[in-house]
C-alpha cells in the first residue's frame, strides 16, 4: 500500500493532484500587492493563506479563478464554518470584482455599527452596552448621546494600524454610522488613509471569504532586497513583536 502511494505521489498526475488539493483546501500562495495593510503586512510579503480558517471555500482554478465545483450551499463554501471575528486579518474576494483577492482587517461583524469621526474609529458591538463594559478598558469607552461606543478598538492590540495626517479626504476623515448586515463583515486596511475598503464599496458577505494570512514564506522590498527577518514568520508574530513593525515605512 505504501509503495503504491509513493509511486502515485511521485508521478506527474499524483503531484498535480496533491498540489491542487493543498491549494484548494489547505493553503494558497498570496502576495501583498499594495500598502493598505502597512505596517502589519508590507508590499512584497509572500505568504500562505489558511484556506480552512472559516470553513472550506468553493475551490477555484488558480489564476483563472473558475470554480471547480458548484456552490452547493449557496454561500461560496464547500463546507461552512464560523466567519471572521472582530480584529481578524482576512483574505476575501473583492465584491465588485470577485476574481480579485483583497486582504484587510475585519473591524465589524453583522449587527455591529461603525462610524469614523475625525479619523477615529468607533464601534458599537451588537451585544450592547454591558458587553462593552465587560470587554473594553474604560479609556476605550465613549458615551455619545447616551450610547456607548468603543473608541479605536484595535489599536492597542494591533500596533501596525496608522493614519496619515496629510490625508484630508472627507470620507476618510468622517464616515457616517453604518450597521453591518447579518452575515457580512466590514473590512478596513491598517494603513487607514491609503486603503480601498468597506468605506467605499460596502461590507463583505461570507460567500466572498477565503481565509486568513498564515505565515510569510518570502519577502522583499521595492528594491528587491530580501527581508530575511520576515521569512518564516507567522502573521501573529509580526503583529505581536514591535520589532517587526517598520515605523520607517512611508505611509503611502
Amino acid at each position: 500500500m505504501l509503495a503504491k502511494l509513493h509511486r502515485f505521489s511521485s508521478s506527474w498526475t499524483g503531484t498535480i493532484i496533491i498540489v491542487l488539493f493543498i491549494i484548494f483546501f489547505i493553503a494558497q500562495a498570496f502576495v501583498i500587492p499594495s500598502g493598505s495593510m502597512k505596517r502589519t503586512l508590507l508590499i512584497g510579503d509572500h505568504l500562505f493563506v489558511k484556506k480552512f480558517a472559516y470553513g472550506i471555500p468553493t475551490p477555484h482554478i488558480p489564476f483563472l479563478e473558475i470554480p471547480v465545483l458548484p456552490d452547493f450551499n449557496g454561500n461560496g463554501h464547500l463546507i461552512s464554518g464560523d466567519g471572521p471575528t472582530r480584529g481578524d486579518i482576512v483574505v476575501f474576494r473583492y465584491p465588485p470584482q470577485p476574481k480579485t483577492h483583497f486582504v484587510k482587517r475585519c473591524i465589524a461583524v453583522g449587527g455591529d455599527t461603525v462610524q469614523v469621526i475625525d479619523k477615529v474609529l468607533y464601534l458599537k458591538p451588537k451585544e450592547g452596552d454591558e458587553y462593552i463594559k465587560a470587554n473594553y478598558d474604560t479609556d476605550q469607552i465613549a458615551d455619545m448621546n447616551g450610547e456607548l461606543w468603543v473608541k479605536n478598538p484595535y489599536r492597542k492590540l494591533h500596533k501596525g494600524i496608522q493614519n496619515d495626517p496629510s490625508i484630508t479626504s472627507e470620507l476618510l476623515v468622517n464616515f457616517p454610522a453604518t450597521t453591518v448586515p447579518d452575515g457580512e463583515y466590514f473590512m478596513m486596511g491598517d494603513n487607514r488613509d491609503h486603503s480601498n475598503d468597506s468605506r467605499f464599496w460596502g461590507s463583505v458577505p461570507y460567500s466572498n471569504i477565503e481565509g486568513t494570512p498564515w505565515f510569510v514564506y518570502f519577502s522583499w522590498d521595492e528594491n528587491y532586497e530580501i527581508r530575511w527577518d520576515r521569512i518564516g514568520k507567522f502573521v501573529e508574530t509580526l503583529e505581536d513583536d514591535p520589532s517587526y513593525i517598520d515605523k520607517n515605512e512611508s505611509l503611502d
